[in-house]
């Protein structure tokens, strides 16, 4: 196993967890300018189809054009801001129409046709296409970015260019969604599924799949942090029963097959690589206490199409687990918010926790933040 450390750090002070003026810079410094995880192109199967992708007041539109390419706009219209759909999901014609005065855009974004607009001294409808939003995808999944002017995403996340690209995993289908609304702060979510400090007393059924000692990070610093754990049963995967849902997928290595990968990659998701199956958490925070997270499990085509497919044993497993998780995390957003908590030192076993903190503390801390306490 390779030597991990917290460098003796203490665990982030109560203000982080608090603060109403925390929760804003986060809103501003780090979710309104970090790539943020937000779907699979497998969501996308035709040109018209569409999500929504909501955060606070932004509601961002990520659809499949006519030419075949994924795109982002922001979800209003250019003549008086209308939302130009509500539905989370679904599938336009070949055009995109706002509900209010019918103002038209095709799938590219640009604007089409106009009602009653001819007489209106100067106006063109090259001026007025839907806002664009930066997006990248990244083996299939969706990432979007709300800054004006964003960082590439190469740049902002150089850890996952390239990384995984054998697994193919753009040509995955999700079969489960669940969605699960934990109050906790985001932060002390990405802390608990960063460790399993805690795995032999909360999660004996994983620890018996992949003992908590089984691990070691491969990105232990930066805004993606993570690793591989080994299964006691390299044949196996992590399912209620340990068998696999599916056959590992072919251009796994040997000692690939045998391994769980996870990651975290900053400030929204959670990746989880199994040998049959990937797992994906999305998490946002709704407010300093509330946090709503999505988890999906994604197979191969051909593993669906086979005949007895059972994805189940997974997501119970996953589905006991993340229950498990989320009341821990809620016991703990209920300590840290005390008058009387004061920060705890790290354990060896929490290396990626300290990472998590300094990474967020360079995002926050260009310059201090003045911090408000309220109980």
């Amino acid at each position: 196993m390779k030597s991990r450390t917290s460098f003796g750090q203490r665990t982030l002070p109560r203000e982080y967890f608090v603060s109403d003026d925390v929760f804003r810079a986060e809103r501003e410094r780090i979710f309104y300018e970090s790539w943020l995880l937000v779907g699979h192109v497998s969501e996308l199967d035709k040109a018209g189809a569409y999500f929504l992708f909501e955060l606070d007041h932004e509601s961002v539109i990520v659809v499949r054009d006519g030419a075949g390419n994924v795109r982002a706009f922001h979800n209003h219209c250019r003549h008086r801001g209308s939302r130009l759909c509500r539905e989370a999901s679904g599938t336009f014609g070949a055009t995109i129409q706002c509900p209010y005065h019918a103002w038209t855009y095709g799938l590219d974004g640009a604007l089409r046709t106009v009602p009653a607009m001819t007489d209106v001294a100067g106006f063109r409808t090259t001026d007025y296409p839907l806002h664009p939003v930066a997006l990248e995808t990244w083996q299939g999944f969706v990432f979007v970015n709300l800054a004006r002017r964003p960082q590439p995403f190469a740049e902002a996340l150089p850890a996952l260019v390239g990384k995984f690209a054998h697994r193919r995993a753009d040509e995955l289908r999700s079969v489960h969604r669940k969605v699960y609304e934990v109050d906790a702060n985001w932060k002390l979510i990405f802390h608990n599924f960063s460790e399993c400090y805690h795995c032999p007393t909360v999660h004996p059924q994983l620890n018996r799949l992949t003992p908590f000692r089984n691990s070691e990070n491969d990105l232990d610093e930066g805004p993606v942090l993570g690793g591989p754990m080994w299964m006691t049963n390299p044949e196996g995967s992590m399912t209620m029963g340990g068998a696999r849902c599916a056959p590992a997928f072919p251009a796994l290595s040997a000692e690939e097959r045998g391994r769980v990968y996870y990651y975290t990659v900053f400030p929204s998701a959670f990746v989880s690589l199994h040998p049959d199956y990937v797992m994906l958490h999305r998490a946002l925070p709704v407010s300093r206490g509330h946090t709503r997270v999505v988890c999906e499990w994604f197979f191969h085509p051909d593993a669906i199409a086979t005949p007895g497919f059972d994805p189940m044993p997974a997501v119970e497993f996953w589905d006991l687990t993340n229950r498990q998780d989320w009341e821990l995390c809620e016991n703990a957003h209920l300590g840290v918010v005390s008058n009387a908590w004061e920060p705890g030192p790290y354990s060896e076993l929490e290396s990626q926790l300290a990472a998590f903190d300094r990474h967020y503390l360079r995002v926050m801390n260009p310059e201090p933040v003045a911090v408000k306490a309220r109980g």
